[in-house]
């Protein structure tokens, strides 16, 4: 049986600047829809994923800024934070884990997509091996993504 993640849904505060912000980043825009003055649905696809979000109004009782640790898989992480960059993204700078495992954390202001922060190395992982290299960014809410370097997918993947 497959099972395919489909949506993930966004809370956000203003639909309005989150449109732009991810219309900016070159997210799809795939439907703006309004449906009375306390629902709007806007969803996006990021370039070359089969999972989409959704923000809007009325679509999530979470808090705007609380989805953190969304991943977005690029195959050369610098080409990609300055893609975003470019486009006007806030980016935090490439970095790797010192001990070759998962468990990053974050400081003030930085996205939360773990646990623990020390082991934070600045620059790309240095055999640049898969799954070892990421970057940050917040949409105007705080909702966190992660950018990820993977060139070769685990298999099965």
């Amino acid at each position: 049986m497959d099972l395919k993640l489909e949506v993930i849904v966004l809370p956000v505060s203003d639909v309005d600047r989150a449109r732009s912000f991810y219309e900016a980043a070159g997210f799809r825009l795939d439907i703006d829809h309004v449906a009375g003055e306390d629902f709007r649905v806007v969803q996006f696809t990021p370039p070359g994923s089969e999972c989409s979000i959704i923000l809007g109004k009325g679509v999530t009782s979470a808090a705007p800024g609380s989805a953190q640790g969304l991943y977005l898989i690029v195959l050369d992480i610098e080409e990609a934070r300055a893609e975003l960059i470019g486009r006007g993204i806030e980016v935090g700078e490439v970095f790797h884990d010192a001990g070759g495992l998962f468990h990053h954390g974050h400081e003030a202001g930085e996205v939360s997509y773990g646990a623990g922060d020390e082991g934070r190395v600045g620059g790309p992982h240095p055999d640049r091996a898969d799954y070892g290299s990421y970057a940050t960014f917040s949409d105007p809410d705080g909702n966190g993504w992660v950018l990820q370097e993977v060139k070769k997918r685990a298999p099965g993947r």
